[in-house]
């Protein structure tokens, strides 16, 4: 063989050495990289829920609910029923119904309440669910959501200590629940009153509860559920009226054709004039989507405006007014008592049913 070709061939391998092979280990590892970049998250959410479910199973309090220790969920979407132990049923609850960077005695005082709905609802509401004790619908019973889900809408460098908090709320607080004249409360929670919640007659009717009076709660006015608007043309505002009120006219000319008429005691509206027609404030809300019954009424040119207060029925604990007495420095007990009267906060057994 000739020097020429010897040479040649050397330079040939020294190129595959140099340049091809490790072309293709990077194509080779790219690809591999595409393939795992979208399992990454699901790791992380898998990884953060075998950690915490190691530390839930060391750290969570083994405390005797008797007869109410596991909680038969129906599920509304998919219409299956599933069963929990109670408190880690209620860390799906708070997780779902609680902002996880609420102070931590804002989150115990949510645990509570949750914990101490839920054992009223399983009491009192016996067949409304058939073979469930309670449902995951927040308009019918109260929020949940899986832990799997939970952690997936967190971001990920939030997932571990937003999870911890929900575990401390509800652990910390095992056996905890409200009770007047030593009975579970119907232990009402809302996200935002507007300064001041409501009784319960003039959003269901009936009779009034004595441990759910108005209260007065400051601090709320920080937050983004204190404030919304609703715009509707006047058209579309009739339409929706007639689809509930068949008979109703209004003559938007009348500068009092569109009138509050009367408010609650907690200055929500009670009753509004549409035209003709007497409308409930708590079903002008349901008809036109407001986040609460405190509101006023503007026309502006070819459209209606609600200008709203609050979000939520009102009644019971104030989700941000609790936040913002944590933040004042005072503890889920003292939240509690703020917000249902006459109330004790107890462990569960200790002289309850």
């Amino acid at each position: 063989m000739s020097n020429f070709k010897k040479y040649l061939i050397y330079f040939i391998c020294f190129v595959i050495i140099i340049f091809i092979i490790p072309a293709l280990c990077t194509i080779r590892t790219t690809g591999t990289m595409a393939k795992t970049e979208g399992t990454n998250d699901k790791q992380s959410i898998e990884q953060v829920s075998n950690e915490q479910n190691e530390k839930q199973e060391e750290n969570t309090p083994k405390y005797n609910y008797s007869k109410y220790a596991t909680v038969k969920l129906l599920h509304k979407q998919s219409n299956t029923i599933q069963e929990l132990p109670i408190d880690e049923y209620l860390y799906g609850v708070v997780s779902a119904e609680m902002p996880a960077n609420y102070e931590i005695e804002a989150l115990k005082a949510q645990a509570v309440a949750a914990r101490t709905y839920t054992i009223y609802k399983i009491e009192q509401s016996k067949g409304k669910h058939e073979n469930a004790d309670i449902c995951d619908d927040s308009t019918c019973c109260q929020a949940w959501i899986s832990k799997e889900e939970r952690l997936q809408k967190w971001e990920e460098k939030d997932r571990e200590e937003n999870w911890n908090k929900i575990l401390t709320a509800v652990n910390s607080t095992a056996g905890k629940i409200i009770t007047y004249n030593n009975k579970p409360i119907n232990a009402f929670f809302h996200s935002n009153s507007g300064g001041v919640t409501e009784v319960v007659s003039n959003v269901w009717g009936g009779t009034d509860l004595p441990y759910l009076k108005s209260v007065e709660t400051s601090g709320e006015d920080g937050y983004s559920q204190y404030k919304s608007e609703v715009t509707i043309t006047k058209e579309d505002l009739l339409n929706k009226l007639k689809q509930e009120y068949k008979d109703i006219q209004i003559n938007f000319d009348d500068n009092e054709s569109i009138k509050i008429l009367e408010y609650t005691e907690s200055r929500r509206v009670k009753t509004v004039k549409f035209g003709n027609t007497e409308i409930p404030g708590t079903k002008v809300r349901s008809i036109f989507e407001l986040k609460s019954t405190n509101f006023e009424i503007k026309k502006e040119g070819d459209n209606i405006i609600f200008s709203v207060i609050g979000y939520g029925h009102g009644v019971g604990m104030s989700q941000t007014g609790a936040d913002s007495m944590a933040k004042d420095g005072k503890n889920f007990e003292e939240i509690l008592k703020h917000f249902y009267t006459g109330v004790e906060i107890v462990s569960f057994g200790d002289g309850v049913f």
